[in-house]
Order: structure tokens, then sequence, then C-alpha cells
């Protein structure tokens, strides 16, 4: 399989193929909100954007932004290469659940510690999410969790035929 031609980044803009490999966390101040049933469930200037190669970032937000009872831990787990054992939260809000929307590292590796009292949400599963009032589109193929807004250009995988990029 042949590696896709990045876009050419824009100003103001980043290209997803220039992150590394492995992953890189940032600190990030931009306002971050997901919306469920019609209310806010989340809310920070405190969160962590995961930059991996080809993928648009992905939003940790701390456990705290999020409001009381919008977070229920559920069975299950996966395993990141980089990170750990992940484990899974439905996402509550406004009379709605999404199963499975959220998840997080609570014993992320040595190199990921940062992680560790964060969670992440697909923005496929909940009404929307937001980054400095853009609205998100959600990575394609279901799979992983990135936010794709004008800021980065890809193209990014988890689409069809990206498997192996």
């Amino acid at each position: 399989m042949s590696r896709p031609v990045p876009l050419p980044a824009g100003p103001g803009q980043e290209s997803a193929w220039d992150y590394p490999r492995p992953p890189a966390v940032e600190a990030s101040d931009e306002l971050v909100e997901v919306h469920l049933g019609g209310e806010v469930v989340a809310r920070t200037r405190a969160s962590l954007r995961v930059l991996e190669t080809s993928h648009p970032p992905t939003y940790y937000l701390p456990r705290g932004a999020f409001v009381p009872g919008a977070l229920v831990p559920v069975e299950g787990s996966s395993v990141c290469e980089w990170k750990g054992r992940a484990a899974y939260f439905d996402v509550v809000g406004g009379g709605r659940r999404a199963p499975r929307a959220g998840w997080h590292y609570p014993t992320p590796v040595p190199a990921y510690a940062v992680l560790a009292g964060h969670v992440a949400v697909m923005p496929g599963l909940v009404d929307a999410c937001f980054v400095d009032g853009e609205r998100v589109r959600p990575q394609e193929g279901g799979f992983y969790g990135g936010w794709i807004t004008d800021r980065v250009v890809g193209p990014f995988k988890g689409g069809p035929g990206s498997w192996g990029w």
C-alpha cells in the first residue's frame, strides 16, 4: 500500500503528516466542549491533544470537565500500542446515553502518564464536539477518535483503504 500525498497546510494550519510516531501529547487552552442530548456534558480550556502521524488530534479532557453523572464506567477494554490499556465510559446527558463514547487510560504506560485523569470522546458518537466554537468532524471509520477541524489537514487514516498507512 502506498503512502498518500499529504495536503499542503495553509496559514494557521497543521498537517497530520507532520505529527510524530509515537504520538506526542501537547497541552491546549482551546475551549473544548462535548454536547449530548441538548446539554453541554463537558467543557474545558485545559485539554490535552494527542498528535500522531496521519491522524487528526484526539482531545483528552480532564475528568473534572465533565458534569456529574456524564461518565458511566462500562465493561471491556482495549490496548493501544503506545498508551496502554484503555477502559470505557458511556457518556450520558440530556436523557441520552452514548454507549462506549468515552475512554481513558487508568494506568497509562510511563511515557503517557500525563493522560491519567483525562477522558477522550468519540465525536461521532455524541451530538457534537467543538473546539473554540468550531464543530468537529469525526475521523472516518469509527475506530479512531480524532477530532477534525479546519486547523488540521490530512488525508487522515480511518477511511477505506487506509488501514496499512
